[in-house]
């Protein structure tokens, strides 16, 4: 299949046209509109900077069901001694900058360039794009952040500098996500800890279906606070 170039105009081919490794198309921007769409249909940006920007629309697809999430012993026990304490949307712009700061170890460099971080702040000023701030002491120790539409959240990236603290604000994220009835976190790729909390990966035709169903829903728009 060709890796589809983009114009002007805002229009995406269809996710199923994707190559093999889920790279549908290059070019275009990251407006607001753009992004939006892009998300609605189930594909998102990933490139380095310096790059063409790259939107991918990955099969199978790794989708976690709020009401499927599993938590360990060893974290709900850490959850319990409430040493740490949580935040929505009170620091976006902090986790964002600290998710592309942050070493991985299966990657070099940052794929969160200056460009996207301009875009993803914009979204969350227009209420659709939030965070989840992990602070032990009073200092930014995790957090995560990532687009909501509908009843369908798309993870974006997490961090932390104290064991567990991403995974404190990840719980903390899905409390949330369950009490307002969300139909899916689509968390794009597999690792072992989505899979830790039951995440798994699915045909993208079902992961569509999914999707389309939980867009049918009113957005949750403006600043998420915590329960």
């Amino acid at each position: 299949m060709p890796v589809y170039q983009l114009t002007n105009d805002l229009v995406f081919p269809d996710p199923s046209l994707a190559e093999d490794d889920g790279l549908l198309a290059i070019g275009g921007d990251l407006s607001i509109e753009r992004l939006l769409l892009a998300y609605s249909n189930g594909i998102f940006p990933w490139y380095d900077e310096g790059s063409p920007i790259m939107w991918w629309a990955l099969n199978p697809r790794m989708v976690l069901i709020p009401e499927e999430f599993k938590v360990s012993k060893s974290l709900k026990q850490k959850i319990k001694k409430a040493e740490f304490s949580i935040t929505f949307d009170e620091a976006f712009e902090e986790v964002i900058r600290h998710c592309s700061r942050v070493p991985r170890s299966d990657q070099h460099g940052t794929w969160i360039t200056n460009e996207m971080k301009h875009a993803y702040i914009n979204l969350h000023k227009l209420g659709f794009a939030h965070s989840v701030e992990c602070y032990f002491k009073n200092e930014l120790v995790g957090g995560l952040y990532g687009i909501s539409i509908g009843k369908a959240f798309f993870g974006e990236s997490m961090f932390h500098y104290k064991t567990d603290a991403s995974k404190i604000a990840f719980y903390a994220l899905m409390q949330k996500l369950k009490s307002w009835e969300f139909q899916l976190v689509d968390a794009q790729m597999e690792t072992p800890l989505l899979k830790s909390f039951g995440a798994k990966l699915i045909p993208f035709e079902d992961y569509r279906e999914k999707l389309t169903i939980a867009l049918e829903f009113e957005t949750k728009r403006g600043k998420w606070i915590k329960d």
